[in-house]
């Protein structure tokens, strides 16, 4: 596990280049939205996680939900690093027979504990997680990442609900709020603010950090787990392509692999 923001750091800049590897060689796949949500998977993955990767079915690990399936990229990237699975298959993106799907499949990859990529069910199972992990006794704690998108979708907001009016305060959500979605500015084509006001209203406690700064990220995530008899949600502000000058704030790479051309100028700013 990582100790100081400066191996954090360096380890989300290998991820990012992970991320623009993997979806350069499959000639296809979400860069956009998997590239802003990386410090977040870092600080969880290398900091805040209980995990054996020789054991990822070991009954006392926390749980991570990637409801936002689309961004299996980042996912995969921090499994890999985590040595989940070897660095060298970080190029079969789907790839026929591959375990790493377009979307994240719980059967065919250790370390995945959902399949995931209809939008909107992720906290939904993460509810059930957290409401087994409290009838089993087991104190692990359930992450649930969300788009800002995907909060559109209404069987968010019944999840929401259901966490609450269970007090499920073993489980944290997370929004990667960057604002931008496939048709778009995510305030442009259906806004979901006040994200924070509306999590509160359904009965969460709520935080907004910077999504790019691991002292928030940390800091945030250990309130979260101080929080009692209700569930938890932070909302990370993140920049969508973070970490790639051309990628970065534009609509049109949340479902666009890089040419080789731009993959190699990706990982030259990624160095």
């Amino acid at each position: 596990m990582l100790n100081d923001y400066q191996e954090l750091t360096t380890t989300a800049r290998r991820l990012r280049r992970h991320i623009i590897r993997m979806i350069g060689a499959a000639g296809s796949g979400h860069p956009g939205g998997s590239l802003s949500a990386v410090e977040i998977m870092t600080a969880l993955y290398f900091k805040i996680m209980r995990l054996d990767p020789a054991r990822p079915d070991w009954p006392e690990r926390d749980r991570f939900v990637l409801s936002k399936g689309h961004a299996a990229p980042v996912l995969y990237a921090a499994l890999a690093e985590r040595g989940f699975f070897p660095l060298e298959k970080i190029t079969t993106l789907r790839q026929l027979g591959s375990p790493l799907q377009g979307h994240p499949d719980r059967k065919a990859l250790p370390g995945v504990e959902v399949s995931t990529g209809s939008l909107g069910h992720g906290l939904a199972v993460a509810n059930g997680m957290a409401l087994a992990g409290r009838l089993d006794g087991r104190d692990y704690h359930v992450y649930v990442l969300l788009g800002d998108g995907e909060l559109e979708e209404g069987m968010v907001w019944e999840g929401a609900m259901a966490a609450a009016h269970y007090r499920l305060d073993n489980l944290t959500a997370i929004v990667d709020h960057n604002h931008l979605q496939i048709d778009g500015r995510v305030e442009d084509v259906m806004s979901p603010e006040p994200v924070a006001d509306k999590f509160r209203a359904f009965g969460w406690e709520a935080k907004t950090i910077d999504g790019h700064d691991f002292s928030q990220i940390l800091a945030a995530f250990e309130w979260a787990r101080e929080v009692k008899g209700k569930p938890a949600v932070i909302i990370a502000e993140t920049i969508k392509g973070k970490g790639v000058s051309f990628m970065e704030n534009e609509a049109g790479w949340h479902g666009k692999a890089p040419k080789p051309e731009e993959v190699e100028k990706a990982l030259a700013e990624l160095a």
